[in-house]
């Protein structure tokens, strides 16, 4: 091999090498190493159809059962309608078949049925977080609608710290990928976070009373409490969450809700995740 060949060839193996790690840094961030993940997510129209209790988008299906927050009697005239759920003592629960697969179905549940009661709001919570950790800008919407936008800053960026799109399970413990799963009923650390199915979502009221918020005109409204309760997945299996429900509207929305993506016990096993 003359020098001129030798010199043509080297270059092309630079030029390789150049593609390559080119190619490998336009990775999307937020993509599984074998994209699993992010074929969950699909945003084929379908319409929401209610029945009684119960919404069903194509083939997925969302059942609220009990009630979190019956109207009563403004007892001490303080603007905040008393509650004897508000004890402790109420339950609930949410189930469904599925993770909603995009910001469509997500929004037109939550419209349609979930975001009217307190219950579906709380519900929604695990949903967003998942559809956040398969797709971020997806996500990203999701959090926004039931978070609203003054509060959504906040979650979206604990989230961000949370998981990690490129491996479902990683050798960090602080990103935790089955942190949604972790929420839902049956799922504990030694069963690989593997909640039961259909989906649940179990519910009991708080201690505290509802209180009122106080917005900008017709924007205020009341914030009630509610403890998400978890089958293991931290010391205390009550995960608080706040959810407003405003005068000028009917839907509801998730006021705050740092307890539920705070840090769990670490997996033991293999997380399969959800469908």
């Amino acid at each position: 091999m003359n020098t001129k060949q030798l010199m043509s060839g080297l270059a092309l193996a630079i030029l390789a090498v150049i593609t390559s790690a080119n190619s490998c840094s336009n990775t999307p961030p937020n993509a599984d190493s074998d994209n699993q993940s992010a074929s969950l997510v699909s945003e084929e129209t379908q319409q929401a159809v209610v029945n009684g209790n119960s919404v069903t988008y194509g083939s997925h299906t969302y059942t609220v059962e009990g009630t979190i927050g019956l109207e009563g009697e403004d007892k001490n005239v303080d603007g905040v309608i008393d509650n004897a759920g508000y004890q402790g003592k109420a339950t609930a629960k949410v189930t469904f078949t599925n993770i909603p697969s995009g910001y469509a179905e997500f929004e037109a549940v939550y419209t349609a049925l979930l975001g009217k009661s307190i219950i579906g709001t709380v519900a929604m919570i695990p949903m967003a977080m998942e559809i956040y950790a398969r797709d971020n800008a997806t996500g990203e919407k999701c959090v926004k609608l039931l978070c609203g936008d003054e509060n959504s800053t906040t979650v979206i960026r604990s989230l961000q710290s949370k998981f990690k799109a490129t491996s479902a399970n990683d050798n960090d413990p602080y990103i935790q990928r089955y942190l949604p799963a972790a929420l839902l009923d049956g799922a504990k650390p030694d069963n690989a976070y593997t909640p039961n199915s259909p989906y649940t979502v179990c519910m009991t009221a708080s201690v505290n009373k509802p209180q009122k918020f106080m917005g900008n005109g017709t924007n205020s409204g009341t914030v009630n409490y509610v403890y998400i309760l978890t089958s293991g997945g931290w010391d205390t299996a009550q995960r608080s969450v706040e959810i407003l429900k405003r005068n000028n509207s009917e839907l509801h929305t998730v006021f705050n809700c740092p307890s539920v993506y705070t840090q769990c016990q670490y997996i033991q096993g293999t997380w399969k995740g959800l469908q």
